[in-house]
């Protein structure tokens, strides 16, 4: 009798529950009170998987982004329709052409229980697969796109179903990309067709997809992308995003890309040093290198080394948010050895140090103020230039420096003439000519021996900066006499802070080695008591704390050989 009595009170609370999540409506204000489930922003690490027909080729220039070859064939792309001369006859149309990559796109060595154990073991607990990007390729046989999809052609398998299926049987999260708009469908051909057009191929193409693909699968999160030139009224956003939640419950979380207007959704940085500390979950999306689908023509130096990879990832959660990190599979199904590679490092790093990570918050100094890390002033000499021109898409102006929030200096003899300055940049660049500001677009006489100065200043993305002269409406690039000599400077993290809620443990973490001793400025008043360890390693550690709040942590007495053992990141745990 006892065991039915808890059967219907199980069953009871589970129909609750569920009626509960079921109750929304397609308004921002409804979206926006039921908010978002907890397990988004305590798990910190997801999983973001960019493979499809752009994966035969994988090309792109080593900043661009190989998902997007469709769009460079059809503005016809010297470079891109050169790779495409392999597969295709390049005087077909782009779709025709682009429709060759399906006879290369065998996936012969994918397997999805191994994808499924390598993410787990690098410490994910989410994947966001892209089911369809903005080519309109679909990795289901959606039934909207019964002959543009990889189980009637390609691979010939269904993607979609079985990573879903072996992703599950790990205990991780499945969450699917979906692009909005396409850039093939004859309905609406995106970036062709007016923007205001969309209407009929979102009634009676997109809307329907995207409640099958939802209906069928029912994942736990959706990322949207390929928005920015539709209003959300337009993709009939509000309406999407309630019934997904209503479909799949209470678990179920959105991004913020669903077209202007929007009004909710988790917030997605984009190859960033991240953000601060928000009232809504956030998610840095980006690769291990400058592109998300794989690019063979990427160079080395723009792989992210474990190092960087680490601490980046460990600055992002200190402040806040978590990262999902993109794996661009080759199109034989096999994640690249350096992606694996990374994926191990990681795993292992989190396997000791994953307490400070998973389910974390910012911690508080004894203000009540967020105490996300502490930083140091460092510069480093870029080399000499002729001209200043730069686009630093997605990187910084040295490996491993920041993305954002940095300045350049350049100083240099500017070559002799009159002419109009001007000084094209994202965010801000001032320009002094000995001593003296000069305005955007003034007219200048520069002699021999004058001295220039540009400081440029860069805040979030779109890092760009050039310096022109115009010339009887000629514009060109200024050079130096004797080249620009250009200093990057740039805040250096050298440690980061979080804490558990629930516990109030607190964790530092160190980015550089730790010697015999430790010391952090201004840290939160420790109690008489606390005990201090290095995680993997044994033992506790002894500190003393100042008035001040200037913490001193010892390790003479540590077992150096299990120090040695870790790396990148060192994490102090800090419990009463």
């Amino acid at each position: 009798m006892k065991i039915r009595k808890l059967v219907v009170v199980l069953l009871l609370l589970a129909a609750m529950q569920g009626a509960l999540a079921q109750n929304v409506e397609p308004t921002w204000e409804s979206l926006n009170e039921r908010g978002y489930p907890s397990w988004f922003d305590e798990a910190k690490l997801g999983i973001f998987i960019h493979w499809g027909l752009y994966s035969v080729p994988a090309y792109a220039h080593p900043e661009g982004y190989a998902e997007w070859l469709y769009k460079g064939l059809m503005g016809h792309s010297p470079a891109r329709m050169g790779v495409m001369a392999n597969y295709g006859d390049t005087t077909l149309s782009t779709k025709e052409l682009y429709a060759k990559l399906t006879d290369y796109w065998h996936a012969e060595l994918w397997s999805p229980t191994h994808w499924a154990e390598m993410f787990k073991d690098a410490g994910a607990k989410y994947v966001v697969l892209v089911t369809k990007h903005h080519d309109g390729y679909c990795l289901w046989d959606s039934p909207q796109q019964s002959e543009w999809n990889s189980v009637v052609s390609g691979p010939k398998r269904n993607i979609v179903g079985e990573l879903t299926k072996s992703i599950r049987e790990v205990g991780l999260r499945m969450c699917f990309y979906y692009s909005l708009p396409e850039w093939s469908n004859p309905l609406h051909r995106w970036t062709v067709d007016p923007n205001d057009s969309v209407g009929r191929y979102v009634d009676e193409y997109m809307v329907p997809q995207f409640k099958e693909l939802v209906t069928r699968y029912k994942p736990d999160l959706i990322f949207s992308d390929g928005d920015w030139d539709f209003s959300a009224e337009m993709l009939r956003s509000k309406e999407l995003i309630s019934f997904f939640y209503n479909t799949v419950g209470s678990d179920a979380i959105v991004n913020n890309r669903w077209g202007g207007g929007t009004e909710h959704g988790f917030l997605t940085p984009e190859y960033s040093a991240g953000i601060q500390v928000t009232d809504r979950p956030w998610a840095e999306c980006r690769g291990l290198g400058r592109s998300f689908g794989l690019n063979r023509n990427e160079l080395l130096e723009n792989i992210m080394t474990s190092k960087e990879l680490i601490q980046h990832f460990a600055e992002l959660v200190a402040n806040g948010g978590g990262m999902t990190l993109n794996v661009g599979p080759n199109a034989d199904g096999t994640i690249p050895f350096v992606q694996q590679d990374r994926l191990r490092e990681l795993g292992r790093w989190l396997k000791v140090n994953g307490e400070a990570i998973y389910g974390s918050r910012p911690m508080n100094n004894d203000a009540g103020q967020v105490m996300t890390q502490q930083n140091r002033h460092a510069s480093i000499e870029l080399e000499r230039a002729d001209v200043i021109d730069y686009d630093w898409v997605r990187n910084a102006p040295v490996a491993g420096g920041k993305t954002d929030c940095f300045e350049v200096i350049w100083e240099g003899e500017p070559e002799v003439g009159r002419y109009a300055l001007f000084a094209d940049a994202d965010d801000e660049a001032v320009v002094t000519l000995n001593g003296d500001t000069i305005a955007n677009g003034s007219l200048v006489d520069v002699r021999l021996g004058d001295k220039m100065r540009v400081h440029y200043y860069e805040k979030e993305l779109e890092a760009r900066v050039r310096l022109c002269k115009i010339i009887a409406g000629d514009t060109s690039l200024v050079k130096a006499i004797n080249g620009w000599s250009g200093v990057y400077k740039y805040e250096q993290t050298i440690r980061a802070f979080t804490m558990q809620p629930k516990s109030g443990v607190r964790y530092i973490m160190e980015f550089e080695r730790p010697g015999d001793e430790v010391i952090v400025e201004g840290f939160p008043r420790i109690e008489k008591g606390c005990v201090v360890t290095l995680l993997g390693c044994d033992g506790k550690l002894k500190w003393r704390q100042s008035r001040d709040g200037k913490l001193i942590i010892n390790l003479k007495g540590l077992d150096r050989s299990q120090l040695n053992a870790l790396d990148y990141v060192w994490v102090f745990n800090i419990s009463r």
